[in-house]
């Protein structure tokens, strides 16, 4: 798809949410579009808007010029506003409407994707008119489609891709974020090692240590004295890291052996995506 291999793994898993994406939309009948999500705030429509306007923005389109409402609860930073803008300006589309631009931008960003011939090193936009590498945005966009594509799943129960290639690059992102979740959030001790055993579709084994100064790190290493291990199955781990549930609904997919209050301090503090 991409001369550049390093593109090419978050293109094919990108397209592979995409497409799932669009096939389970593309019946909705228009009340269905306002069904509520797992993703807070966030209707059926709202997640396909979102989705749209992040690819139209890959793209180079101009963002829309809206004014949100006020009564928007689940907006608490700039940030949450930057993405509510490309939502709310799509909120009274028609379920037609919708997925004919959810087409058409899905072929624009798949011609885009096979002709590009940038490096991955090539600078891009990125919210609230920051940058960031293409090769980051790509990843970004692979993971942020994979998460949403779960929403939806979730909201009409039709589990699937749990372990898709977008799954296998949210894995690797949502790990990135556990030495700060432990060492950070929960404040575990120094010289303290916290074991994540999970299964399921995806299944991997990470050991989150906390050095003399308080520094996390993660790596692939089990450790012989850990100060806990939490057990739980990839669907509740991604879940918790996305902040679509609280620990304490389920607490029955969770095992924890060692410190419970360290690992209470951890599940409360698991989401790791703004």
């Amino acid at each position: 798809m991409t001369v550049h291999p390093s593109l090419q793994t978050y293109a094919e898993a990108w397209t592979h949410s995409i497409e799932a994406i669009s096939e389970l939309v593309t019946p909705l009948v228009e009340a269905e579009w306002n069904r509520r999500t797992p993703c807070p705030g966030w209707s059926v429509r709202d997640i396909v808007s979102h989705i749209i306007g992040m690819e139209s923005e890959m793209l180079g389109d101009p963002r829309p010029i809206h004014s949100l409402p006020r009564d928007l609860y689940h907006v608490t930073s700039e940030f949450a506003r930057y993405m509510e803008m490309q939502v709310d300006v799509r909120r009274h589309h028609t379920a037609p409407e919708m997925t004919s631009e959810l087409e058409y931008t899905i072929i624009r960003r798949q011609r885009q994707l096979r002709n590009e011939t940038r490096s991955p090193d090539t600078m891009v936009r990125a919210p609230l008119g920051a940058e960031q590498t293409l090769e980051l945005a790509l990843r970004m966009r692979a993971f942020d489609t994979w998460v949403h594509e779960q929403d939806l799943r979730t909201t009409f129960g039709q589990p699937g891709n749990l372990d898709s290639p977008g799954a296998i690059v949210a894995r690797d992102i949502l790990v990135h974020g556990l030495p700060k979740v432990v060492a950070k959030a929960a404040g575990a001790p120094a010289n303290s090692a916290v074991v994540f055993d999970v299964h399921g579709p995806v299944e991997f084994m990470r050991t989150v240590r906390v050095d003399a100064d308080g520094h996390g790190t993660v790596d692939g290493t089990p450790s012989l004295g850990p100060l806990a291990t939490i057990a739980l199955d990839w669907e509740t781990y991604v879940r918790l890291a996305c902040g679509r549930v609280r620990h304490e609904a389920v607490a029955d997919r969770i095992k924890v052996e060692g410190d419970q209050g360290l690992a209470d301090a951890i599940l409360r503090n698991f989401a790791v995506t703004p």
